[in-house]
């Protein structure tokens, strides 16, 4: 394939061109540039073998768009997916995608209201995105008809086979109109789907884009399990215990953005918002503010993030899981670039596990469990924070008046209670443990993490000296006869880290790495203690 191939050499009109871009889509990825121009040539049967998050919804759906007579107000295209988040997913995608085109699509799927369904097809739509089970009861019930359609897309067809829909697929063909053109769409070709095709797909071209790392090896990929309600909590410890957080946020609706961005500037984060209906000249300042470290947290849908292209953001959050794997790689490839690392972390309830590991099988992404941060890490951090600053500070300028202040409440007092005092009056708020209210961590069987007979230990080590989770762990196990399994909810900061362990190996642990000078390598975390107010006499 030639190189530096963009959407303008690909035959679509000015009209899909315009909503390209606004989409913020920069150049076709390689299935798009293979798929695109041959839908829109002829009408031949297409087989396209890609990995999901390639860009497969663009490569079939713009096509599709172009070829969809808005005068005709019968069905014209069926889009088969495996799932309901799929079904809306792509609808959603086609919807953005056909800029002012008057097309109209729908999504039909299980768990839905049918008779909410009814009413949308009686209207008269264009593309049906749907799920074989769903389209099968519109089929029989006579409220979808297939006979005039020209376009049949099976989108992760593989995945279909998986979930046991192939008798389902192939009864869908026998209800489609024979002049039609089909194009499937699977990350790898079983037997069963070269003997559909072979079936039902007279004369296809075969398609195939090069395997491509989809998740970079530079992105730590973890997920935490929580309450829905325990989210915005978590969000903030995971802020709060870095070094430096520079991320983007995302949620699934336009409210979740606003809500979220809202409470975190309430509470004196650098975080605004971007959104469909937020105007363009806000959104340029906003994205300008981000871009110059202005803003340090960006709370984002997915359509409003794209085209966002920043080379050193260390965290991607994913507040609400993504619908579909490709929207997961998507999101994350925007970290762990330009020879950096980066995290991604993905927040969970129980009900959504089986989603996540649909996620991480079909992105090839190795996504790991995690502990949510604990109040004594973070105020830990947090005061290694303040010991930098005030030795930066010491380093830089400092006006006479304040040597000057110094100097008389250092003759006045006994040293170590008034900096004690200083600190207390300047941090008291930054460093209390009650400004974190209480998050449920939760296994993925929806109970909580046992914690029993462990302690919690710092270590005087983190990105800064090239340690991650595994090197910690061959570290400890190289100098203490222990488990692997035992050392838990590792933590790596960027210059130092958390892990817990048995209350039997602890100290053994401690002594191991303790120096000849000075604090031990590893060392406990010692716990917060509640500051008794003084009774007014």
């Amino acid at each position: 394939m030639k190189k530096n191939i963009t959407f303008n050499d690909l035959g679509l009109s000015d009209q899909i061109l315009s909503a390209v871009n606004k989409k913020g889509f920069e150049e076709p990825t390689e299935i798009q540039a293979l798929t695109i121009p041959l839908m829109l040539e002829n009408e031949s049967n297409i087989i396209a073998q890609a990995q999901t998050g390639t860009g497969k919804t663009a490569a079939f759906g713009l096509p599709l768009i172009e070829l969809i007579h808005t005068d005709i107000k019968d069905v014209q295209a069926l889009i088969l997916v495996p799932t309901r988040e799929l079904a809306i997913q792509v609808s959603e995608e086609i919807s953005s995608l056909k800029g002012e085109k008057d097309i109209k699509s729908v999504p039909i799927y299980g768990g839905q209201s049918i008779d909410q369904q009814l009413r949308r097809l009686k209207k008269g739509v264009h593309i049906v995105v749907g799920s074989p089970g769903r389209v099968i009861d519109h089929l029989k019930r006579k409220t979808l008809k297939l006979d005039k359609i020209k376009h049949l897309i099976l989108d992760e067809a593989d995945e279909m086979l998986n979930m046991g829909f192939i008798d389902d697929m192939e009864e869908i063909f026998e209800y489609t109109n024979p002049d039609k053109n089909t194009l499937l769409f699977s990350a790898t070709m079983p037997n069963r789907i070269k003997s559909l095709a072979k079936k039902y797909m007279d004369g296809y071209e075969l398609l195939t884009a090069k395997k491509v790392q989809l998740a970079t090896d530079l992105t730590e990929q973890i997920y935490f399990e929580v309450r829905a309600a325990d989210k915005f909590g978590a969000l903030c410890r995971i802020i709060d215990i870095e070094d430096k957080f520079y991320g983007l946020v995302f949620c699934r609706t336009k409210i979740d953005v606003d809500k979220v961005a809202t409470h975190l500037a309430d509470r004196g984060y650098d975080a605004e918002a971007i959104h469909g209906d937020i105007s363009q000249a806000q959104r340029e300042r906003t994205l300008n503010k981000f871009k110059s470290n202005k803003i340090n947290i960006l709370v984002a849908t997915d359509v409003a993030a794209r085209g966002i292209d920043v080379s050193d953001l260390t965290h991607v959050i994913n507040y609400s899981l993504p619908q579909d794997p490709e929207s997961y790689v998507h999101r994350i490839g925007r970290t762990g670039r330009a020879g950096k690392q980066g995290t991604a972390i993905t927040f969970i309830t129980p009900n959504e596990y089986s989603r996540l590991m649909f996620i991480q099988r079909k992105s090839g992404s190795d996504i790991k469990k995690s502990a949510i941060p604990m109040v004594e890490d973070i105020i830990i951090a947090k005061r290694k924070k303040i010991d930098d600053n005030l030795t930066s500070v010491q380093k830089g300028v400092i006006h006479t008046d304040y040597y000057n202040w110094a100097k008389k409440l250092l003759s006045e007092n006994n040293h170590t209670e008034i900096l004690a005092a200083v600190l207390n009056y300047s941090f008291e708020e930054a460093l209390s443990p009650e400004s974190y209210g209480t998050v449920e961590d939760l296994n993925t069987r929806g109970k909580k993490l046992d914690q029993q007979g462990k302690t919690r230990l710092f270590v005087a080590m983190g990105k800064k000296d090239k340690i991650n989770a595994k090197k910690l762990v061959d570290l400890v196990l190289s100098k203490v006869k222990m488990k692997a399994k035992d050392i838990s909810d590792i933590q790596i900061m960027d210059s130092f880290s958390f892990m817990t362990v048995p209350f039997e190996k602890a100290e053994k642990i401690v002594l191991s790495f303790q120096k000849k000078r000075g604090r031990s390598l590893i060392s406990h975390v010692k716990k917060s203690k509640k500051k008794k107010r003084k009774k007014k006499k």
